[in-house]
């Protein structure tokens, strides 16, 4: 099949059996993350077109997460915004004030990131989940709009970079650290729309906490998304927590890659 992982869900979720990088594809979403900042927006753009309520109410997590508390009039407005809309139409998953959480960390936790699926969310750093073997992707409040009503959204396949992480991580160096460095070979805009995709014998040791930090960090390369294959570490930390099935990719050992960058941890 000589496809990515990357490839392989996007593949999955346009019901294709293959795709290629550059092809245009529309993709089924499986979670919609939403917080207080792009949210608001997007529900004015579907209310001035006579949408109110999300294509499903189960794949929508929904939570305060950049004003919590809210610090002034206008971002109480933004969490009030939040809040109708999530009561008048039951979303299941909303973790209210008290409840809340750093969206990137609390969906996780909940059990709302599962290995195999596809996630978007108003939020740049929504890359995070690919560290579970998901593709994961942020969006603008448009594009948002269009998932909440519609369950699914247009992408580029993009070519993917291959990052090799050899060795073993030294004390006093972290998985920032090694991000960094990648980032300062790759620059800023090293990455730009590719899938940054990370393998090697390093990733054994690093723990569920220290790949999302790396994942985090791929849109600061510019990247479309950041991928680990998921291992026994994905299982352990998934498995108790996701409540449904989930599929593991990994990629083809003849997939293509834009380029191939080794690192000795």
């Amino acid at each position: 099949m000589n496809m990515t992982i990357t490839e392989k869900i996007l593949a999955a979720h346009s019901g294709r059996n293959t795709v290629k990088p550059g092809m245009l594809i529309n993709a089924a979403l499986d979670v919609i993350m939403c917080h207080d900042i792009t949210t608001p927006p997007a529900l004015t753009m579907l209310a001035e077109r006579g949408i109110f309520a999300p294509f499903d109410r189960e794949k929508i997590v929904v939570t305060p997460d950049h004003f919590q508390p809210p610090k002034d009039i206008d971002s109480a407005s933004l969490h009030h915004r939040l809040d109708t809309w999530c009561r008048q139409n039951n979303i299941k998953y909303y973790y209210p004030i008290g409840q809340a959480g750093v969206c990137h960390a609390l969906l996780p936790e909940q059990g709302h990131i599962r290995p195999g699926e596809v996630i978007v969310g108003g939020d740049s750093h929504t890359c995070t989940y690919g560290a579970f073997g998901a593709f994961s992707t942020g969006i603008g409040s448009t594009d948002l709009a269009a998932a909440i009503a519609t369950g699914e959204l247009w992408f580029r396949v993009p070519k993917s970079i291959k990052i090799v992480l050899n060795g073993k991580l030294p004390p006093g160096v972290y998985s920032k650290d090694v991000m960094i460095n990648i980032i300062t070979r790759l620059g800023t805009d090293g990455a730009r729309y590719q899938a940054m995709e990370f393998v090697g014998p390093a990733l054994r040791d690093m723990s569920m906490a220290a790949r999302m930090t790396i994942t985090n960090m791929a849109i600061e390369a510019g990247a479309k998304n950041g991928i680990f294959p998921p291992d026994a570490v994905t299982e352990e930390y998934v498995s108790p927590r996701a409540g449904r099935p989930y599929t593991l990719y990994a990629s083809d050992p003849d997939a293509v890659y834009a380029k191939t960058i080794e690192i000795d941890a």
